[in-house]
């Protein structure tokens, strides 16, 4: 704990829902946190950047809803920061860009605190991009205002219960600037857009309302002033959401690029290890899916110590001729204890074999080189076995084979039908995890699912396991495989073929095969 005169509160922005568009000021603030106050609007996925002994409060207001009122929050600050804690107020957009973030700031000056403020990426700038809508654009606009959609006569707000009423003069504003963006403004839009086209606005202005804005949900309806709230309407859009008016709106048939990546919009269940998942997190975000994750694998390590001990000195002592890896969960395991035994990867004095490229990616790490691997789609026991009849000839050969318990006996029996002596030792089980993520789980069991994607025979056990006699919300979702494996066991607990088996039986070729569906099936 900071001593009591070091307390301090960072005003710090989160922007405006994508991740990856906070500050480095920002994630500097939250690696060194010890209280993190957040709203609603800032993305869950941020407080992984804050230690886990820090504390972590949330007071997001919702429609007709809300945690904290704007007083309480404000009194929560001063009190944290007077008990001596570094406290971040992170804040959806820009603290001080309808933020509240002046009110809080204000208050802590009023009662002695020092604080700083880290400015966000606001929404009103943000969100337009995302949609492809320049705010401003040589020849179409040269100016643009920010609005709070509360801020009208008579308005009940809505996106946030607390904030006081404001009047707008629409008349004047209507017409002063060319592009309008408001915030939190699509629960009063029939109102708005009757006040812009009362005030002079053309109602063949130009308008689209974004949801989501920068996150993978996000979904845009555009239109103009006379029929947005139709199509709005029509489209189901709710807050959070900008609306913007005005001529740069026909820029985004052109300038589309986040909701126009192969799989915008689709909701894909990822159900690797909690520490394998950002790989295929990433990938997906990067085609534009939103990535669910529900872990249904943990790695558990179990071995024979003494086994493990023998196999690793018989390995020194050349009495191996091939070392063979069929996952980079066993590599990790079997190095780690090589380095508990005061060795490394000087000790493995063998030919080296990898399943796959992501096997081989780890050895790498770990500074070792690998001599075999099969063909590209071929990443699995019968291709490993079809490389080495190609490449070495195991006659003869004494092989170690670490890997997980329960793993197929396709390996141990090819290469010993090609004459080697195979030495298994079993490192680590594909366990159930403990706490499975209530969210994925939530969201899976809701419907709420495209796809569900599995990596490993194990991980679509585990998930039938864990869902039991439900398995409807499964069975509703296409099914994605990285690779025959996987399918089989899919096909055997579920009761039908999956939907998509990747080719290339890989992270990046299970997301290529998404893509190729998702082109395929809009052809």
């Amino acid at each position: 704990m900071s001593n009591v005169e070091t307390g301090r509160v960072i005003l710090v922005g989160a922007g405006p829902g994508d991740p990856g568009l906070i500050t480095v000021a920002g994630t500097q603030a939250l690696a060194q946190a010890e209280v993190v106050v957040y709203d609603r609007l800032a993305n869950p996925r941020l407080l992984d950047l804050v230690p886990k002994e820090a504390e972590r409060i949330f007071v997001g207001k919702g429609p007709e809803q809300h945690t904290m009122t704007q007083e309480e929050i404000n009194a929560l600050l001063v009190a944290r920061a007077r008990e001596g804690k570094r406290v971040v107020r992170l804040k959806g957009g820009d603290p001080f860009v309808f933020g509240r973030g002046g009110e809080e700031a204000l208050e802590l000056a009023a009662a002695g605190i020092p604080f700083d403020v880290v400015p966000g990426v606001t929404s009103a700038v943000a969100v337009a991009a995302y949609a492809g809508i320049p705010v401003t654009h040589r020849g179409l606009a040269s100016s643009v205002a920010f609005i709070t959609g509360h801020a009208q006569e008579g308005a009940r707000p809505a996106e946030d219960p607390t904030k006081e009423e404001q009047e707008v003069d629409w008349a004047k504003l209507a017409t002063a600037v060319d592009t309008l963006v408001l915030l939190m403004g699509v629960g009063q839009l029939p109102e708005i857009v009757d006040r812009l086209i009362a005030g002079g606005r053309a109602g063949s202005t130009p308008t689209a309302v974004v949801e989501w804005g920068t996150l993978p949900r996000q979904r845009t309806a555009v239109g103009t002033l006379d029929n947005i709230v139709a199509k709005v309407q029509e489209a189901g859009i709710g807050p959070p959401a900008a609306v913007i008016v005005g001529e740069v709106v026909r820029l985004r048939e052109t300038l589309r690029w986040f909701d126009a990546r192969p799989l915008s919009g689709l909701r894909v269940l990822v159900t690797r290890t909690r520490e394998q998942a950002s790989e295929l997190t990433r990938a997906l975000a990067a085609a534009g899916a939103e990535a669910i994750e529900l872990p249904t694998i943990e790695i558990v390590p179990r071995f024979d110590e003494k086994r493990l001990s023998t196999a690793v000195r018989s390995l020194k002592d050349e009495a191996y001729d091939w070392l063979v890896f069929t996952s980079a969960n066993a590599v990790d395991i079997f190095f780690d204890f090589l380095w508990g035994q005061g060795l490394d990867a000087r000790s493995v004095r063998a030919s080296v074999a990898a399943i796959g490229p992501g096997t081989a990616a780890a050895l790498r790490e770990r500074g070792v080189r690998v001599d075999v691997m099969p063909e590209k789609e071929r990443y699995i026991a019968e291709g490993l076995l079809e490389a080495f009849e190609e490449a070495a000839d195991l006659t003869g050969q004494h092989v170690l084979l670490p890997r997980a318990e329960d793993a197929r006996d396709v390996l141990i029996d090819g290469m010993a039908k090609q004459g080697a002596k195979v030495d298994e030792v079993t490192l680590y089980v594909a366990a159930p995890p403990k706490d499975p993520d209530a969210e994925g789980l939530a969201r899976l069991r809701a419907g709420e699912i495209d796809v569900a994607t599995f990596a490993s025979s194990s991980a679509v056990r585990n998930l039938v396991a864990l869902l039991g006699d439900d398995l409807g919300s499964l069975c509703q979702c296409r099914i994605a495989c990285i690779g025959p494996i996987t399918a089989s066991t899919a096909e055997e607990l579920l009761g039908r073929p999956p939907d998509i088996v990747a080719s290339e039986h890989t992270i990046p070729g299970l997301v290529q095969a998404l893509v190729e569906t998702r082109e395929s099936s809009n052809a």
